[in-house]
C-alpha cells in the first residue's frame, strides 16, 4: 500500500497511511503573533484527522486555536510533561511519550525519537523534552519536529520518508533549526528514500514583508536542493508547497 503526504504548510504535515491520518504540528492559521502566512491555510476538516502529534511546545508548532478547530475529543500525542497543559485547556485524550515509546494509533506504530531544540514554552511556561516521530505502517515515515542533527539519528534508518526542517520562520536561521546543509546530511544519515523539506515557505515576520512577499520565503528550498545533490543524491526530493500532496 502507498501512503499520500500533504503538507499543510510550516510543520503541519498529514500523513494519510492504511487508513489512519495523522496530522503533525498543527498550524491552521493565517496569522500567529507577528508572523503571517503566505497565502490562506487549506482547510484541515475535524473528521479528517485520526490523531495528532505534537513534536515541542513553541507557539508555532503547539497552537492551541489551532488544535481547538479539531475538537477536544481529537487524540493529542504530546511530549512527557505536556499533558497537563492540554488537558487545561480542556482536550480530553492527551498522551505523553518520550523519546523510545510507543503507541499503537489504527493500525499505525508511532514511536517518539529524540529532537535536540529549546524545551521550554516561553515566557514562563511548561518545559518538555523536544520530539520527532517515527510513523510505521506499510511505510516508514519520519517527522523530524524541530531539531539540530544529533547522534544516534543514522540509527533511525533506513527510512521510507524522511519529513525534514530545512529553515525557521525568519530571515535568519535561529538556534535549534537544521540549515538545508544540515537537512541534506540529515537525509543522507537516514538512507531516507525520499526526503520532503518542511519548515519553509510559509510564514514570515510582518515587518520583512513591507515590500511583498520577502525573498528568504524562496531560498532555502533551492539551497536545500542543491545541497541533496551534494550530499544525499539517492534521495529524491518532493518539494511541496503548502496545501499540495504526494504518493509513496
Amino acid at each position: 500500500m502507498s501512503a499520500r503526504i500533504v503538507y499543510v504548510g510550516h510543520a503541519t504535515v498529514l500523513v494519510d497511511m492504511d487508513g489512519v491520518r495523522v496530522l503533525t504540528d498543527p498550524l491552521l492559521r493565517t496569522r500567529l503573533l507577528h508572523l503571517r502566512r503566505v497565502g490562506e491555510v487549506d482547510t484541515v476538516e475535524p473528521d479528517s484527522v485520526d490523531a495528532v502529534l505534537v513534536s515541542h511546545l513553541h507557539f508555532d508548532h503547539l497552537d492551541f486555536p489551532s488544535l481547538q478547530r479539531l475538537g477536544r475529543d481529537v487524540p493529542v500525542v504530546v511530549p512527557r510533561g505536556a499533558r497537563t497543559l492540554l488537558e487545561k485547556k480542556g482536550f480530553r485524550s492527551v498522551t505523553e511519550v518520550e523519546a523510545g515509546d510507543q503507541i499503537a494509533i489504527g493500525s499505525l506504530t508511532v514511536r517518539g525519537t529524540p529532537a535536540i531544540h529549546d524545551p521550554r514554552r516561553l515566557p514562563f511556561g511548561a518545559r518538555a523534552a523536544p520530539l520527532g516521530y517515527e510513523i510505521t505502517g506499510s511505510r516508514s515515515v519520519y517527522f523530524a519536529g524541530d531539531t539540530d542533527l544529533f547522534d544516534g539519528m543514522a540509527e533511525l534508518g533506513p527510512v521510507d520518508v524522511a519529513l525534514l526542517p530545512i529553515w525557521g520562520w525568519g530571515p535568519s536561521l535561529g538556534p535549534g533549526h537544521m540549515s538545508p546543509r544540515e537537512a541534506a546530511e540529515a537525509a543522507h544519515m537516514l538512507q531516507a528514500t525520499v526526503a520532503i523539506p518542511m519548515h519553509w515557505g510559509t510564514f514570515f515576520p510582518l515587518h520583512t514583508a513591507l515590500r511583498g512577499k520577502p525573498a528568504f520565503i524562496d531560498r532555502p528550498l533551492t539551497e536545500f536542493e542543491a545541497e541533496m545533490e551534494a550530499l544525499a543524491p539517492t534521495t529524491e526530493v518532493r518539494a511541496l508547497r503548502p496545501g499540495e500532496e504526494t504518493i509513496v
